[in-house]
């Protein structure tokens, strides 16, 4: 009787399948779900690119401040190499200031931020044939001031130069060398113009498709996030109870219960897989529980269709006998220490 009044009181964490109704509200703080197929039934989100980043298709290089130029005025090295042959190019430039203006003998000072090297070349040859006659002149960019700028889990983060040769965002990312351990691919942010774009990395090269090709334009700023406030818990009768992070745009459940070394086949219950979802935001709206039933194997089909979302709590719950079993480990210590205070008792009276 005593073994029977004490079943009830079993110890440990568990949840009732018949209290498992689809739609149905659980008390105000928690709403319980079936994993179904049409629950699982929404297709994925196709990640887009903002046609504002995709209609830049780059332009001729812009001079901007911070750039070193090297002007060549045929048979006038006294203009060209001022500081010698033997010095190296960039000790016979002249940089650009941060005003944008620009100092060359004869011609003057004059704003050249946002000039293409053509008509630099067209300026000074007109302002220079004031004193030299028919001259003869070539400009180039020997020192770019236009940058990149790159932040987060990158392995390096040092602002890349942009040249007369355009640069990709694909270039830039492969210079910078995501490191993959620690990145959030779906999180990644190009901040343009003070405008901040997302841009899903994993979701745009996903399934065979490779994302176009966006052209960056100087000031440009790139963000990848790291992944370690971006996490799934998997808790409960499991191998290895972890905390996964989000590497891609989404894991699913099957994915999850995967990494963690699958459902312990000696402890837990099949019928009781649970993702627990909405914690966070439980003062406006209920909590919702998604329950799968995985007695059977056919059950991970579901569970690889159902997406998790970062915060999801997936637990596995104890079978019956387990419950019982951990009971009694419990119970068994306790009956030991009553077994000896009594015999102790026993024998001082004697």
């Amino acid at each position: 009787m005593s073994v029977l009044a004490l079943s009830a009181c079993v110890p440990g964490q568990q949840m009732s399948r018949s209290d498992v109704q689809d739609s149905q509200a659980v008390g105000n703080d928690v709403r319980m779900v079936t994993i179904t197929p049409e629950v699982v039934a929404a297709p994925a989100r196709v990640a887009t690119i903002p046609t504002e980043l995709s209609g830049y298709t780059g332009e001729a290089y812009r001079i901007q401040p911070g750039d070193t130029l090297i002007v060549t005025v045929w048979d006038h090295p006294e203009l060209t190499t001022p500081a010698g042959n033997q010095q190296q190019a960039v000790t016979n430039g002249r940089l650009v200031q941060p005003d944008g203006t620009f100092y060359f003998p004869f011609a003057g000072k004059m704003n050249v931020s946002g000039m293409s090297i053509e008509d630099l070349r067209s300026t000074l040859t007109s302002r220079l044939a004031k004193y030299i006659q028919n001259p003869q002149l070539d400009v180039n960019v020997v020192g770019f001031g236009s940058r990149v700028a790159l932040q987060g889990a990158f392995e390096d983060t040092t602002p890349q130069e942009l040249t007369t040769v355009p640069l990709t965002l694909s270039q830039a990312i492969g210079r910078a060398r995501i490191d993959v351990e620690q990145a959030d691919l779906a999180g990644f942010v190009l901040t343009r113009d003070g405008r901040n774009y997302p841009l899903d990395l994993d979701a745009l090269n996903r399934d065979g498709r490779i994302a176009q090709d966006l052209y960056l334009k100087p000031g440009d700023r790139l963000f990848l996030p790291f992944n370690d406030r971006k996490e799934v818990y998997v808790i409960g009768e499991v191998v290895r109870p972890q905390a996964l992070t989000f590497k891609t745009t989404d894991m699913t459940l099957t994915q999850a219960l995967g990494r963690s070394g699958g459902l312990n086949p000696v402890t837990s219950k099949g019928e009781a897989v649970y993702v627990i979802r909405g914690i966070e935001e439980l003062e406006q709206t209920p909590a919702t529980v998604y329950q799968l039933n995985a007695k059977s194997p056919a059950a991970f089909a579901l569970g690889d269709r159902f997406r998790l979302k970062p915060g999801d709590v997936v637990w596995v719950g104890p079978a019956g006998v387990t419950r019982w079993n951990r009971f009694l480990s419990q119970l068994l210590p306790l009956s030991a220490i009553l077994t000896n205070a009594a015999s102790a008792q026993y024998d001082i009276t004697r």
